[in-house]
């Protein structure tokens, strides 16, 4: 049986601006953010560009989101089409914050993406009044200076104060749960992928053991989750539960260390050898960002997607080689061999790289009859880190960058991917 009277009780806000790119693009062309037809994508000249945001009466009357293209927007003469800006949105982002601040120490505050962050607000109730007033004061307060709507979640956790934005806040502005609205609101919830935390593979494996709502996983012995899933299933049994012990500002899922790199690409690439020269400049990236964190891998996961052209489809793989690496062109070896193993010479539009089962940079233990040469690689590595810090990220690039096939030089004038 669970005790919730042991557990925490504190009071946290999840904020989150609805629409946040659409809507900060409307406010500068002078239009409601909740009225107009608006969408931002990343290119307003390519019929192929995503679109990053729409405004709700977007989502509600046209059905376009988040992840379409731009050919699927209707020819409407209310719709507005804007690219984005990621500077704009970014300083807004960060001005929004400022405003938390005025509320609540610096260290009560969890910026958790550009439109959504954590609040913890015990003990300012002499200042603000009680928790709900006080997110009305915080929801008034973005309203009259930037004019941007925002979505409000609370709970005595962050997982519950999440899961209250995502399944109820949302479509009401402001909502709270508490321990015992989890039986009455959490465990209804199905399908499982929308209870934060949980995806698609994951909802997969669980509905192949029978387990197709979150009371279903509520219910389910302990014992077998953590035999199935290892840590994760006791994370996933008490968060059934509505039970959380982060602390603010720690991820509330707690998995494995992995860095990353992933991009569609501008066009479609038919040459293998273009399709290399972007493996290594993403690898010289996942590498840099695990030497930033002073940490190796073992595990490279090369991840290829065709275009929708040739029909689409595509590989991931996974090697684990037997020294852990931060060095580029060792983690560019190992998506060489699954790319050549794996590659059926179709079109290419998707590619993701991933280095994991990490482990501190400091722990590797050096060949002996290599050593020399290893240190040589790593303290270059770092070397260009430095240089690109200081003079910018094209200050040095590999000879691949400049070929036609390259990405990064464009790539690096660019804040999130687009346009600044």
């Amino acid at each position: 049986m669970i005790s919730y009277s042991k557990l925490p009780q504190h009071k946290i806000l999840c904020i989150d601006m609805k629409s946040f790119f659409a809507s900060c693009a409307a406010v500068q062309l002078g239009l409601d953010p909740l009225t107009c037809y608006l969408v931002v994508v990343g290119d307003t000249d390519r019929d192929g560009s995503i679109v990053l945001a729409s405004s709700p009466k977007m989502k509600s009357e046209f059905g376009i989101k988040t992840g379409n293209r731009l050919f699927e927007i209707p020819n409407d003469p209310r719709i507005k089409i804007v690219n984005a800006k990621m500077g704009t949105f970014l300083k807004t982002s960060t001005a929004i914050v400022k405003l938390f601040n005025q509320f609540v120490p610096k260290e009560c505050i969890h910026v958790y993406s550009i439109d959504e962050s954590f609040l913890k607000i015990d003990g300012t109730e002499r200042l603000w009044g009680s928790t709900l007033e006080t997110a009305e004061k915080i929801r008034e307060a973005i309203k009259q200076q930037f004019n941007l709507p925002c979505a409000i979640g609370i709970g005595p956790n962050m997982l519950l104060s999440k899961l209250c934005l995502d399944l109820e806040a949302k479509n009401s502005e402001i909502a709270e749960w508490t321990y015992e609205d989890v039986k009455t609101k959490l465990w209804n919830v199905s399908p499982l992928s929308k209870m934060w935390g949980i995806g698609s593979k994951t909802e997969k494996t669980l509905n192949r053991m029978g387990i197709y709502s979150v009371g279903q996983l509520a219910n389910y012995p302990l014992d077998r989750l953590e035999k199935k899933f290892g840590v994760m299933g006791n994370q996933l049994y008490y968060h059934a539960h509505g039970i959380d012990f982060s602390e603010l500002g720690a991820p509330i899922i707690q998995g494995q260390i992995s860095f990353g790199k992933g991009q569609i690409l501008l066009r479609d690439y038919d040459d293998p050898k273009e399709v290399k020269h972007v493996i290594l400049e993403m690898c010289e990236e996942v590498a840099r960002r695990a030497r930033s964190a002073k940490k190796c891998g073992r595990t490279i996961s090369l991840g290829i997607g065709y275009s929708k052209n040739v029909s689409g489809g595509g590989f991931n793989r996974s090697r684990t080689i037997q020294d852990p690496t931060n060095v580029t062109m060792d983690i560019y070896r190992t998506c060489l061999e699954l790319f050549d193993e794996n590659f059926n010479n179709r079109t290419v539009r998707q590619i993701s790289i991933t280095l994991s089962n990490v482990c501190n940079d400091d722990e590797i233990q050096l060949s002996l009859f290599d050593e020399e040469n290893q240190l040589k690689k790593r303290n270059l590595g770092y070397t260009m880190d430095a240089i690109r810090k200081k003079h910018g990220p094209n200050a040095i690039l590999r000879a691949v960058s400049y070929t036609d096939g390259g990405t990064s030089r464009h790539r690096n004038n660019l804040v999130g991917g687009h346009n600044a």
